[in-house]
């Protein structure tokens, strides 16, 4: 199909050529500026009479989309209201929500979006991204280039299979919503442009009950597929979207624990690879021990670590804290031995079942023994705590109050300024309350949280706590990647990040351990360059920054009109040029 428009960018100015007339243009989202539009654009379009004939500033019409809002009744409508803004105007969205990011991330990315994702299939609205369903693997070439997009047009897939969606688990075909919105967050912090992007579902069934038997569910119908078809299918996906999108950095998100270390550790050696939940995870919650270490003037390699949750997001959290301590002079074995996980059947040791990403935190029998616990051979969160007295505590259980007063106490006693963090969404699976936690340590808690938690006083002081969300960390660790085209996202890239984010934290007794969401943009640029830099340095970047500041920075998109030139054709593109261009063809 022809191109019917294409923006292009060159040194930092963003021109849109379209192609198409008349109310064509005003159905597709990247060109309806509505009454942005000038005189002079609405004749030269076709758009004569189809407009009221006002004419809108992007600013006016911010200041209107903002108050209808704020006049909606709750967060699920705000989210739909700007589902329904993204597809009728996509940059005043963008716009939008970068003016109004802190108030508007929790409703396009968490927890929002988990709530929309559950109501996918009751809801009738336009559909985004590609569906690939394991019932029609030989339709996946033709399905991806449905889309539209051509080798060169392609920066950013978000995938996701749906196992493990945020706090909520098998959400079967709807998880698709979870893709879109962290592309929205791409592009919102980073800049990656909205039609670079390409949010993707692999439908391989679902075992969530309620989804089977909604006679409204848009999804396959059937158990989830697993085993070794399961794996053809990711197989045939990887080599698909090679194939069609080269370039393109490739972000797996909720996938259950087992396929998610086990897709990320097959494919992160040969394709640009990235797992936001593994990696994106260690990354925030490694700047945020980073600075907490930092600010009590200790090295992170004499940190005794407990992760109650040792499943996808803990392990990933305390291989990378690992890694840094490496850095810091340990062997691996040495740091290895610095932390307790904890999984469903309490402390990781030798003799009991675990999975095979876990087995290097095993702790040795020998160690053991000599605990007094109730039930032989278990070891509980208030046993470990107690014996090993952690100078940092890391919750990813999802088990809500975990955190108790007595173990944190006992922790508190044992440390004079114990780094507390419970990690698990939504709010009500928090492992504990920050105010809580001030007041069992008198005040000496630094902590940092999964969901988002107000400023807390204790003892006539403030308290900022600080949000360990990934949106801190996976838009700039994909700006980065993209900006160099790298053939993968290293160890060293995914470390790099974690250390521009404790960076830029705020220091002061009672300041948060990281920037607030106020600052992403600038965060994000920062982890960026940090991330592209590592690369060149590895040697995985096959484009070459002679300026990563000024680079990084012109390459962010920003949701402003562009110029506009009518034209009768658009030229297709043999190869990506030097400026940056983003074409659609419907």
């Amino acid at each position: 199909m022809p191109r019917q428009y294409q923006f292009r960018t060159v040194e930092g100015e963003e021109t849109v050529q379209i192609a198409v007339r008349g109310r064509q243009v005003l159905a597709r989202p990247m060109l309806n500026f509505g009454p942005g539009f000038t005189p002079e654009q609405r004749r030269a379009l076709g758009l004569t009479g189809l407009l009221p004939p006002a004419v809108n500033t992007l600013t006016e019409q911010v200041r209107r989309t903002y108050d209808q809002f704020r006049g909606q009744p709750d967060a699920l409508s705000k989210y739909v209201f700007l589902n329904a803004l993204q597809d009728l105007n996509e940059i005043l969205y963008y716009r939008l929500v970068a003016e109004h990011l802190p108030e508007m991330l929790p409703i396009i990315y968490t927890p929002t979006v988990g709530e929309a994702i559950q109501k996918f299939s009751a809801t009738f609205d336009r559909p985004r991204g590609i569906y690939l369903s394991i019932d029609d693997a030989d339709g996946m070439d033709e399905a991806l280039a449905a889309h539209g997009q051509g080798p060169e047009d392609v920066d950013l897939v978000v995938v996701t299979d749906s196992e493990g969606i945020l706090g909520i688990g098998d959400q079967g075909v709807g998880g698709i919503r979870i893709a879109v919105g962290k592309l929205a967050v791409y592009t919102t912090a980073a800049g990656i442009h909205p039609l670079r992007g390409v949010p993707i579902v692999l439908d391989v069934g679902t075992d969530n009950l309620d989804l089977l038997n909604d006679p409204n569910y848009l999804g396959a119908r059937h158990a989830r597929v697993r085993g070794e078809r399961y794996d053809q299918f990711v197989a045939q996906f990887v080599d698909a979207v090679t194939r069609h999108y080269p370039h393109a950095l490739l972000h797996w998100e909720d996938f259950g624990a087992d396929n998610a270390h086990r897709i990320l550790a097959t494919y992160q050696e040969e394709h640009c690879s990235f797992n936001d939940d593994i990696q994106g995870t260690a990354a925030v919650v490694a700047g945020a021990v980073l600075a907490a270490v930092r600010a009590k003037g200790e090295r992170l390699r004499d940190q005794r670590i407990v992760v109650h949750g040792a499943g996808t997001a803990g392990i990933g959290v305390a291989d990378l804290l690992r890694d840094l301590m490496v850095d810091e002079g340990l062997s691996t074995a040495e740091a290895e031995r610095r932390f307790w996980g904890l999984g469903s059947r309490g402390l990781l040791h030798a003799g009991t079942t675990m999975r095979s990403f876990q087995r290097r935190y095993a702790r040795p029998e020998s160690e053991v023994l000599s605990w007094q616990v109730e039930v032989a051979g278990r070891y509980d969160l208030a046993e470990v705590v107690g014996q090993v007295q952690p100078t940092v505590l890391i919750g990813a259980s999802a088990q809500p109050g975990a955190f108790t007063e007595a173990i944190v106490r006992d922790m508190a006693a044992g440390c004079d300024r114990p780094v507390i963090m419970p990690l698990s969404n939504p709010t009500a699976r928090a492992e504990a309350d920050p105010q809580d936690l001030l007041a069992w340590t008198d005040g000496r808690a630094m902590i940092a949280t999964g969901s988002p938690f107000g400023s807390v006083s204790h003892g006539g002081a403030t308290y900022e706590i600080a949000q360990a969300n990934n949106a801190l960390v996976f838009p700039g660790i994909g700006l980065g990647a993209v900006a160099v085209r790298a053939t993968r996202v290293t160890d060293g890239m995914v470390a790099a990040a974690a250390r521009a984010v404790a960076e830029r934290a705020p220091a002061g007794r009672g300041a948060a351990l990281l920037p607030p969401m106020s600052q992403l943009r600038s965060v994000s640029a920062a982890v960026a360059i940090r991330v592209a830099e590592a690369a060149m340095a590895e040697g995985v970047a096959t484009r070459e920054l002679a300026n990563p500041l000024h680079d990084i920075h012109q390459l962010m998109w920003q949701p402003v009109y562009p110029r506009v030139e009518a034209v009768s054709h658009i030229e297709e593109p043999t190869a990506r040029p030097v400026e940056q261009i983003e074409a659609g063809v419907g």
